[in-house]
């Protein structure tokens, strides 16, 4: 368990439910939010597995039989977040399994061929032999769950897809409060933020500001780090790892944010907005929820460098009032969050179907 959006969210939940239990494969107390660690924390076998804190998602075969060894007996109400198998619990007779879905997972779905292709021959041997079961134990479960909570259309659609799946929407939380006293003060360089990954697509930014020699700040790191580098000309900055209050002038000095990936939902447009910056990003994912076009932000059609750069010209010729940014963003603060999260809960109460009774006044 690291300190990432999935991390973030639960935190949340922990504020909501302060007296809960939590159960987790791995964990690391100093990588993750301090309202996690006033949980009852307790881990799956794998946390014991020689360098399981770098290397959980190599035993990622073994995390469905690790879900089967948790007796979650007594409990009226389950929550389990996941990008992962962590919906496989075994759910006891008479209680109720929500599941805050992130995405149904990429590495045994829509993205498998990618995965596939960049991994290491052993690993693509395991994936061979492996894939089919696992997709079947994934389907099965979904069944596990009573309800789905999505944290977009975008995801939404994917649960539909992949486990015939209805879902309730509510946004993830961002942190947007605490960009609330910065200024906006534009510099001449465009920013791109975010892990330094092959699906994030930081290289069409790269090639098209190399190609039109505009200065483009990039931070962040990954395994495409040192790919991407080598492909830069040198009107593109490294920063590397950044902290927060780097992070936070970054957003307030850039021009936009340029966000050229798909993601499921995508906090880095928003925590952007909530500093002001408009954000320039692909026309697919959680950006055609979160950035409002022509007023937060506009879309490139192409994950093409030529489609950037043109909406990179367009940019240009427009203007963006940081007020209305920073309006936009706070849609998805923590308090909108706890409303959505407790209201939801509370018309569960009037579903016929729901298995138990929620206590909501802790």
């Amino acid at each position: 368990m690291n300190n990432r959006g999935g991390e973030k969210f639960l935190a949340e939940l922990a504020d909501l439910f302060p007296d809960a239990d939590l159960f987790t494969h791995v964990y690391n107390a100093k990588k993750v939010p301090p309202k996690i660690n006033l949980l009852n924390v307790s881990t799956t076998f794998i946390n014991r597995l020689p360098f399981a804190a770098k290397l959980y998602q190599s035993y990622f075969p073994l995390m469905p039989l690790a879900l089967q060894t948790l007796n979650l007996k007594g409990y009226d109400l389950i929550i389990s977040t996941e990008s992962g198998p962590a919906k496989g619990i075994c759910k006891p007779k008479g209680s109720m399994h929500i599941c805050c879905c992130f995405t149904p997972m990429r590495y045994l779905w829509d993205m498998s061929d990618e995965y596939y292709e960049s991994a290491s021959l052993p690993k693509k041997a395991g994936m061979k032999l492996l894939l089919p079961a696992l997709r079947k134990w994934d389907i099965w479960s979904a069944t596990q769950v009573d309800y789905f909570i999505a944290i977009s259309e975008f995801v939404a659609d994917r649960i539909l897809q992949v486990y015939g799946r209805e879902s309730i929407i509510i946004y993830p939380p961002v942190d947007t409060e605490r960009f609330s006293v910065i200024e906006r003060d534009p510099q001449d360089f465009y920013l791109c933020f975010g892990q330094l990954t092959a699906y994030k697509r930081a290289n069409l930014a790269i090639e098209a500001f190399s190609r039109t020699g505009k200065r483009l700040v990039i931070a962040g790191t990954g395994d495409e780090s040192k790919r991407l580098k080598a492909a830069a000309s040198k009107n593109v900055e490294f920063l590397g790892r950044v902290s927060e209050d780097q992070l936070d002038k970054l957003y307030s000095t850039c021009r936009a944010l340029i966000f050229p990936g798909i993601e499921d939902f995508g906090m880095v447009p928003v925590e952007a907005q909530a500093a002001g910056a408009p954000v320039i990003a692909f026309r697919g994912g959680g950006a055609l929820e979160t950035v409002i076009e022509n007023k937060t932000g506009i879309f490139f059609n192409k994950q093409s460098a030529d489609s950037l750069i043109e909406a990179v010209e367009k940019f240009e010729k427009m203007q963006f009032d940081p007020l209305i940014c920073r309006q936009q963003a706070k849609k998805f603060s923590p308090d909108n969050f706890r409303i959505q999260f407790l209201s939801l809960l509370k018309n569960l109460q009037k579903d016929k179907n729901c298995p138990v009774k929620i206590d909501l006044n802790q």
